[in-house]
């Protein structure tokens, strides 16, 4: 693989601690990039994402798409030569677990606006 088709990532995590950096080359894929993150994730964080749709990389002020190369992605990288490019790494689960979480967590907050929810059902009802 020619040198010119690497680029040097590193990943910054919430709390400071970099991944990284590693060489990746120009068609690797966001996804990708996501699964290495996962798999090199250090063990003794307090949040630890579970699946690539948990993490989002954040360039430039971009979040970046799963089906975007790297390649096609080197715009907000800027242009370094010989630079390490870093990327900001945000950890969002996903939604329908984080509602789950909530309702265990919290399960009276949740009861009591599903009652709520029931009594504005039967007055529109009428």
């Amino acid at each position: 693989m020619p040198e010119e088709d690497l680029v040097e990532l590193k990943f910054r995590l919430y709390d400071g601690t970099d991944i990284g950096p590693i060489r990746y080359s120009s068609a690797s894929t966001v996804s990708m990039l996501k699964e290495r993150i996962i798999a090199d994730w250090p063990k003794d964080k307090k949040v630890i994402p579970k699946a690539a749709n948990d993490v989002k990389l954040i360039s430039a002020g971009k979040i970046l798409e799963n089906n975007k190369t790297v390649g096609q992605c080197k715009a907000p990288f800027g242009e370094l030569p010989g630079g390490v490019i870093t990327m900001h790494v945000v950890v969002q689960p996903s939604l329908a677990k984080s509602k789950t979480e909530f309702f265990l967590a919290c399960g009276c907050a949740w009861k009591a606006r599903q009652k709520k929810k029931q009594k504005r059902h039967i007055i529109h009802a009428f």
